[in-house]
């Protein structure tokens, strides 16, 4: 063992080479008559040859529109049949899936849509508070006067709106018309493109915030994503015939690799419970549908182990899945595995630029490993702790997270120069992430470089909010903070120092913000100052504006542990 901390994971089994079009095909031979889909609330079943077969067709009707490989198709959607059903779609004839964050208003729809040149969309009508199509058509009034291809002013590249139930609105196509666009010959020019396409190809945009104030777009290829879905899959243990319960966004890596990719290339099944996270529809469904495996971010456990009709339920089918997207508090682990009946849980740490998955433990770690750490590094990568001037420190120091292999994204779309800030010219992945890497090689999230707030398993960047709160015309300066929080481990704080002889409320903030940013975005707490302590060379001392709200408002800092 070295004494630095560098570590490399096991050469097998042998990474995959086929694209995942391929892999669906082939788990259609092998499990066709194994459930592949069970959307609980929409009460859909597909077997492997059903979502295939589906998936082929509805590949064939996107040719139809015009669509082609490498033409970006956009989808934003809570968690539903129709959204994985994209997912594998695109991937049969390399159209580029993007992922839109349900949660996301105007100003990010936008700036998404335009940054990746987004050719189609694929929405439903509304979601609880989201009013998906209005929207839309709030940023393209041409769609109602649409009787072709879309020419809209603000979203120059979008052509296609397609629309997952709902009622029929005028210049939108029906999602369920999509398949009876094409017939057998263009169901053969499906299997004559995915033939020829690459693994390597790009095949999944997925945005990610950033310290410049918009997001960046890490693009990901079949490759990349379809080869950590499956090692996270083997390391959780999936088993053909095995359920596994996705309560987590589909938009996230972890719905939709570790999740939907993990089956797939297992043979399990994926289990939806709801379209958005519910606790008690988690519950019902693990009992209902037998799933033997769970996962969730830590607020999730937390709130289903909560619930106050936990223990009428028999969840005894479960025995395995995986804890990521937030630190994992050891309590909640054990919890889990003693009241959920998870013996082989796992917890899992990466990043959307890395596919995500680096780091997991295994059912084989002893109980304190698999509780307190983020285990060892996944097959066919390298990770290694650097300092301030890349240099590897030895095992224990924390420092600067690198991660190198497969995994590591293609690149930021259309962004050269933030591409090269994070992959350094070795192949080196900086996630940014303080960590240490022990004597037996597990690895420990210790803090993080970047200022990033992580608030319910979201990733929330202060600047971009920064960058929003700018735009307000009485806003002359602002610093935002995450604070600790017992619900959601984090909660956004803003400083704001108004502009001379201007006045403002907490909620008149609030209200420039909802409908624009995404809810989680939102500030709970604002205050209004005079100044921001700062540096001799006035830099912003964020941890000192932390500091005083914790002292404020009487916060335990343990809450974020």
């Amino acid at each position: 063992m070295s004494e630095l901390s560098i570590v490399q994971g096991p050469a097998s089994p042998p990474l995959r080479g086929e694209t995942i079009g391929a892999a669906l095909s082939d788990a259609a031979r092998q499990w066709g008559d194994l459930e592949a889909l069970v959307s609980v609330h929409q009460n859909i079943r597909w077997t492997y040859a059903e979502l295939n077969d589906k998936a082929e067709a509805f590949a064939a009707g996107l040719l139809a529109l015009g669509l082609k490989s490498g033409d970006r198709l956009g989808v934003w959607s809570p968690n539903n049949a129709e959204w994985t059903l994209t997912q594998f779609a695109t991937a049969k004839v390399g159209i580029i899936l993007v992922n839109i964050n349900p949660a996301y208003r105007l100003a990010e729809l936008e700036y998404t849509l335009n940054k990746v040149g987004v050719s189609a969309l694929v929405a439903p009508e509304r979601f609880k508070t989201s009013e998906y199509a209005r929207m839309v058509e709030e940023l393209a009034p041409e769609i109602a006067t649409s009787t072709g291809p879309l020419k809209s002013s603000k979203l120059p590249h979008l052509k296609h709106v397609i629309q997952i139930g709902g009622n029929a609105r005028a210049g939108w196509l029906s999602f369920d018309d999509i398949e009876g666009l094409a017939g057998a010959a263009e169901r053969d020019v499906v299997a004559q493109i995915g033939a020829g396409l690459d693994c390597r190809d790009p095949i999944n945009i997925q945005f990610t915030s950033g310290t410049t104030g918009f997001p960046k777009a890490a693009t990901l290829s079949h490759h990349n994503i379809l080869n950590n879905g499956f090692f996270v899959g083997e390391a959780v243990g999936l088993v053909p015939g095995d359920r596994l319960c996705i309560p987590v966004p589909l938009y996230h890596c972890f719905g939709m690799v570790m999740g939907n990719l993990g089956c797939l290339t297992h043979g399990a099944t994926m289990v939806y419970p709801s379209d958005g996270f519910d606790a008690l529809a988690v519950l019902e469904a693990v009992e209902k549908e037998k799933c033997t495996g769970l996962y969730g971010v830590p607020t999730m456990f937390i709130a289903e182990l909560g619930h106050p009709e936990f223990e009428r339920f028999d969840l005894s089918s479960l025995r395995t899945g995986s804890m990521a997207g937030s630190p994992c508090p050891v309590e909640v682990m054990k919890q889990v595995i003693d009241r959920m009946h998870m013996v082989d849980v796992t917890i899992a740490y990466g990043m959307t630029e890395t596919s995500p998955v680096s780091f997991q433990t295994g059912k084989g770690d002893p109980l304190e490993r698999r509780v307190s750490t983020i285990g060892r590094v996944q097959p066919h990568l390298e990770c290694k702790i650097v300092d301030a001037d890349g240099n590897c420190v030895p095992r224990g120091e924390p420092g600067e997270l690198c991660t190198r292999g497969y995994s590591v994204m293609m690149g930021y779309w259309g962004d050269e120069e933030k591409t090269a800030d994070a992959i350094d010219g070795e192949g080196w992945m900086h996630t940014g992430d303080l960590a240490t890497i022990d004597a037996e090689g597990y690895g420990n999230i210790v803090g993080r470089l970047k200022d990033m707030v992580i608030r319910g398993g979201e990733n929330v960047y202060p600047r971009e909010i920064e960058e929003y709160l700018y735009r307000h015309s009485k806003v002359a300066d602002v610093a935002v903070v995450g604070l600790p929080d017992q619900r959601f481990g984090e909660e956004i704080c803003a400083w704001i120092i108004l502009r001379p002889g201007e006045e403002a409320v907490e909620e008149e903030i609030k209200e420039f913000c909802r409908g624009q940013i995404a809810h989680y975005k939102v500030p709970r707490y604002i205050r209004f100052v005079a100044e921001f302590p700062l540096t001799v060379t006035g830099k912003v001392q964020k941890f000192q504006i932390r500091e005083k709200m914790i002292e404020e408002l009487n916060l335990s800092i343990e809450q974020t542990a």
